[in-house]
């Protein structure tokens, strides 16, 4: 019972590894790892378990290649692999990883007669690497040409052999069976794309069941290596995944956490952080996507809208402008995946905007954001200025100038690019100095969000700029729950509104959005309205992070706030709501996912923006003015056409 306790050992190794770590949740097989560029480094670098070495051998050597035309006689096991390998395992104290938990197997296929070969393999062994080897520090396979399962006995305990499902073993030979290995096209004739004839997908995971009731885990060789073939094999519980390409393969599965969510299911990250503390300037206090917060247990609600004033050709009195920053429709349709539902998806006016800033095809969310905000487009970096700094008036100003309560209401950093476009003017993004003291001569009359540092930490010498702003009218407050306690305009510095959303913070935006509404009501004393810009900020936190959870998190966090918006608006009947962002960030992809379940999983194409189109979702009066395709200049537009005094 010894070889299936170090058998077992090994693959728990394994598997707690891929576990604690979320790297590799499948198995990684480097096939025919001699054809690499650089045989085994090249894998190595890329964390995998195993990696394959076809050997032939002449004159009493172990030469690698694949066929017996491209043997050389510099292409040694020993050069290859063995030293390689024996280097690393000694160098990193007996390990072969520097991560003492992830193991490795050789898996050696014999091209020729089983014998002299593995008798050979064995001796160089013995000769130089038996304390890598023959302590299972790192387990040799033998595959191909291998002696029939009543010989396995004949060989040393540290040897082990690659299995098949066609063959009867003994208890004594199945200790000796590493792993089953079968030909794909032996039981699937799949390519990769759209999914499996179902009696050959019955097939396959006929094997897969056999081979774990085997107590072994299985690899199949020459099938298709396309991403659908990873979540595929992958979902079926086939445990290797043999492939050619290992930086690709590994790419796939590593960081599993960030591409995978499930409401109900604890996150698959474990206890690390995605993403960065440093974003941006203003920004640098965000501590990251933390997995073990990245969950809920159950469902958030969803509000279906009457639409007793949906597109109806009235009076506008009051708009509440919503951006989701970094939303693309992947983010909008994850969310409503994962929760089986979303309010913003009820809203039946739809449109498209697209989104490039005045220099760059891409933009930043300074152009972004300024763009929706004046109308105007911009170069990147800048806020609501043009190139020579000269300021565009944004939707803020102009509802002011129409006698409107106005405020910008952010789950981020005050002084951060879309909400700055709505009250402050600068060429230059990260001048937070600047851009903060632009409140005392704004046009906003409630400011939400993080960033105290930013009103205390200074490098322009104006050490009170709270006593200032407290002498200009302003209450200053640090509890978004105190908003609508108070008796005039107010600055709310809350620091929760830095944490990335979590089941014990998700509505804070919807219930900071209700107190802003509500006091803005109490300001419109002349019966004149409001204009209120609500920002979903880490959706984009959560793209540059490349966290497929934090994205719907926030993208969740976010809807509830639409359902305040258009809650209001029902029972007010008056309210125009727009809901767009100011760009995609990441370039999130949905592959894979289960209606049933709510199971999403995602990836990004990288982790900064990208020029995709961006929905715009309107309700209330004229809603449907914002449907079509159009350019993102166009809804600052559209909003000042619709009310506009007559």
């Amino acid at each position: 019972m010894k070889f299936l306790t170090r058998l077992a050992a090994f693959a728990a190794a394994i598997l707690a590894s891929a576990a604690v770590s979320a790297q590799t949740p499948m198995l990684i097989h480097s096939h025919n790892d001699y054809d690499r560029n650089v045989p085994f480094y090249q894998a190595y670098a890329q964390g995998v378990a195993s990696v394959e070495a076809d050997v032939y051998y002449n004159d009493g050597k172990m030469l690698v290649a694949h066929n017996w035309e491209d043997v050389k006689e510099y292409k040694s096991l020993e050069s290859h692999y063995l030293n390689p390998i024996a280097t690393l395992y000694r160098q990193n104290g007996g390990h072969i990883y520097k991560d003492a938990s992830k193991p490795l197997q050789l898996l050696v296929d014999i091209k020729e007669d089983t014998e002299p070969s593995l008798s050979r393999i064995i001796e160089i062994i013995e000769g130089s690497y038996l304390d890598v080897f023959g302590t299972k520090g790192v387990t040799l396979v033998i595959t191909g040409n291998r002696p029939e399962p009543k010989d396995f006995c004949k060989y040393p305990e540290w040897v082990m052999f690659d299995g098949k499902l066609e063959l009867e073993y003994t208890p004594a030979q199945l200790e000796r069976v590493a792993l089953i290995s079968e030909c794909f096209s032996d039981y699937a004739g799949w390519n990769g794309k759209g999914s499996l004839i179902p009696e050959q997908e019955a097939a396959v995971r006929a094997a897969i069941a056999k081979a774990h009731a085997m107590g072994k885990t299985i690899r199949f060789w020459g099938g298709p290596e396309t991403t659908t073939a990873y979540y595929t094999f992958y979902n079926f519980g086939i445990d290797w995944f043999n492939t050619d390409y290992p930086e690709l393969c590994a790419n796939f599965f590593s960081k599993w956490g960030d591409k995978n969510f499930q409401i109900g299911v604890a996150n698959m990250g474990g206890e690390g952080v995605s993403g960065t503390s440093k974003l941006d300037k203003v920004t640098r206090n965000f501590a990251g996507f933390q997995h073990s917060k990245l969950q809920l247990s159950q469902p958030i609600s969803v509000y279906t809208p009457t639409y007793r004033n949906d597109g109806a050709p009235k009076k506008i009195k009051n708009v509440i402008y919503m951006i989701g920053d970094g939303m693309g429709m992947n983010q909008v349709e994850a969310g409503y995946f994962a929760n089986k539902g979303l309010t913003v998806m009820n809203i039946k006016s739809l449109g498209f905007i697209t989104n490039h800033a005045k220099d760059q095809f891409t933009t930043d969310s300074a152009a972004g954001g300024s763009a929706l905000a004046t109308g105007k487009k911009h170069s990147n970096r800048h806020i609501a200025a043009d190139d020579e700094g000269n300021p565009y008036p944004s939707l803020t100003d102009f509802f002011k100038e129409q006698g409107k309560a106005t405020g910008v209401l952010t789950l981020g950093h005050m002084v951060d690019a879309t909400p700055t476009a709505f009250y402050g003017h600068n060429v230059e993004r990260d001048d937070s100095d600047d851009l903060t003291a632009d409140i005392l001569d704004c046009n906003a009359d409630i400011i939400c969000g993080c960033g105290m540092g930013d009103f205390v930490r200074r490098h322009d010498g104006r050490t009170n700029l709270l006593g200032e702003l407290k002498e200009d009218g302003f209450s200053i407050i640090e509890d978004y729950a105190q908003i609508d306690e108070q008796t005039g305009k107010v600055i709310c510095i809350d620091r929760r509104m830095d944490d990335s959303a979590n089941e014990q913070n998700i509505t804070l935006l919807a219930d900071a959005t209700r107190e802003t509404i509500s006091q803005l009501q109490k300001m419109d004393s002349k019966n004149k309205g409001f204009f209120l810009m609500v920002e979903g900020a880490k959706i984009d936190y959560a793209g540059h992070s490349m966290c497929l959870p934090g994205s719907i998190l926030e993208m969740l966090s976010f809807d509830l706030a639409i359902q305040e918006a258009l809650k209001f608006a029902d029972q007010n009947g008056e309210t125009l709501v727009i809901i767009t962002a100011d760009h995609e960030t990441g370039g999130m992809v949905i592959l894979d996912g289960d209606e049933e379940t709510g199971r999403v999983m995602g990836l990004y194409f990288g982790n900064d923006h990208t020029p995709t189109m961006l929905p715009v979702f309107a309700y209330g009066p004229h809603s449907n003015d914002f449907q079509g395709v159009y350019k993102n200049t166009d809804i600052a537009d559209k909003i000042r056409k619709l009310t506009k005094k007559k």
